[in-house]
């Protein structure tokens, strides 16, 4: 006999039925389940970390999900209100028993979960959350006194030691039949309607990726260089949840293998979010507190030369302008961009992790803080000060021939590969800018102001 009469399941970052946690045990234990999606308007209004791309990529997966729904002759029910005002509303139409929900970690979700706790000891009904997000939840992967790790190599020889479930298959579901007549599309938001080119989003391009997964074998070897179609793609799947991590943790497995280093980058993104989880000061301050006295020159001017991609710098021009087109941005070059700004622009790793929320497809806040205080080297096993990405240096080593720069700098097009690695010295500046700094000054001048302070 089931626990409760009637549920609300609430999906958020698990845009799936399948290989669902909470929605699995919501429908284990009731006799049927109500489906919402709930648009906060906290999230869906603009915001300073809104990124139009994810919101896109979002809504697209959304229309995805309400279509499978209608195949199994139900529907997603949709509310345009705080969480807590959508529960009441249910409660009062459905009398639900129960609300189910699968766990995040960052100090906004936490908040909005604890106003769920509230609202729903108010109704007298229970409330679940349930680990699905991640392979480890943050009290589980710690140091034998109980504390969180802080450099990723030990966390990962402890985490990758705990076992992985396994995906599951959805049991026959009851979900609650929404009347034809209120079943509706997402909303088109305003601020993506023009200007926005949607990533290939939904549980089908999901599942597409973790099919052909077993084309990632040289993945170690050609990862790094962004000409190439190399990565995975899955980074905004994971986020949206339209696939799960144990599905990609398995897909990986069963067709390259338990040792092949994309598992090792599906860790790195619990790393971060156990971080962010235990030491949540990172959101909007350095992991090590004496790097909050760093001296920025937050130049506008340049931040924006920066954000643009006319610094004259053909590799992180190029990548800006990937970002920018694209919503996405190669991850070696992420890491080159994000050095730029910070240790020869010497503007303030805040800008450019806003900058990055506001486009990233796959924007995560726990993973662009750690990436950004990694590069920046204020973060918890973070990149050495003095170890300062060269962007000519690794223009050269990962896209020697520029066929990476040609694409995102046309302009650069008649030029050769050996100009434009020698820009530096040799740029006439009239079709594509010279380089605005001199990155053997600028990355000195960083060393300094770090070694004050380290």
């Amino acid at each position: 006999m089931s626990r409760y009469a009637t549920s609300l399941f609430i999906f958020r970052r698990d845009l799936r039925i399948h290989d669902n946690s909470a929605l699995n045990q919501a429908i284990d234990s009731s006799t049927r389940v109500l489906p919402c999606f709930i648009f906060d308007p906290r999230q869906i209004n603009k915001h300073p970390y809104q990124s139009r791309p994810a919101l896109q990529f979002m809504r697209q997966s959304l229309v995805e999900l309400q279509r499978e729904f209608q195949t199994i002759s139900t529907g997603l029910a949709l509310f345009h209100e705080l969480p807590v005002e959508a529960v009441k509303r249910v409660f009062q139409q459905h009398r639900i028993q129960a609300v189910f929900v699968n766990r995040d970690y960052t100090p906004f979700s936490r908040i909005r979960d604890a106003e769920l706790v509230q609202v729903c000891q108010d109704l007298s009904i229970d409330f679940h959350i349930v680990p699905d997000y991640l392979l480890v939840e943050p009290e589980q992967a710690v140091k034998n006194n109980g504390d969180p790790y802080k450099v990723f190599t030990a966390f990962y020889n402890n985490a990758r030691q705990l076992p992985v479930a396994l995906p599951s298959a959805l049991e026959q579901p009851n979900f609650v039949k929404i009347d034809e007549k209120s079943i509706i599309e997402p909303p088109v938001f305003p601020q993506v309607e023009n200007g926005v080119n949607c990533y290939p989003s939904g549980r089908s391009q999901a599942l597409s990726i973790l099919d052909g997964l077993d084309r990632q074998t040289a993945y170690q070897v050609q990862r790094d260089y962004p000409a190439l179609d190399a990565t995975s793609k899955l980074s905004a799947h994971l986020k949206f949840g339209t696939c799960s991590v144990r599905e990609a943790y398995y897909a990986i497995v069963q067709q390259l293998g338990t040792e092949h280093p994309l598992l090792r980058q599906l860790y790195w993104r619990d790393f971060f979010t156990h971080i962010a989880f235990h030491y949540p000061h990172v959101f909007g301050k350095a992991f090590h507190s004496r790097y909050d006295n760093l001296a920025w020159d937050n130049n506008r001017d340049y931040f924006q030369r920066w954000a643009d991609g006319n610094t004259g710098f053909p590799i992180v021009d190029a990548g800006m302008r990937e970002l920018n087109a694209t919503g996405f941005m190669h991850n070696r070059v992420r890491m080159i961009v994000a050095s730029f700004l910070t240790k020869d622009l010497h503007i303030s790793w805040r800008w450019g992790e806003r900058y990055f929320a506001q486009h990233l497809v796959d924007y995560d806040p726990a993973v662009n803080n750690g990436n950004w205080q990694w590069a920046a080297s204020t973060g918890c096993d973070a990149q050495p000060y003095f170890r300062i990405f060269n962007p000519w240096l690794q223009q050269q080593k990962f896209d020697p021939d520029c066929h990476y720069i040609y694409r995102w700098i046309p302009e650069l097009n008649g030029v050769s590969a050996k100009s434009i690695h020698n820009w530096h010295s040799k740029h006439s500046g009239a079709i594509y800018p010279a380089p605005m700094v001199d990155h053997a000054r600028e990355s000195q001048m960083a060393k300094e102001r770090y070694k004050n302070l380290a």
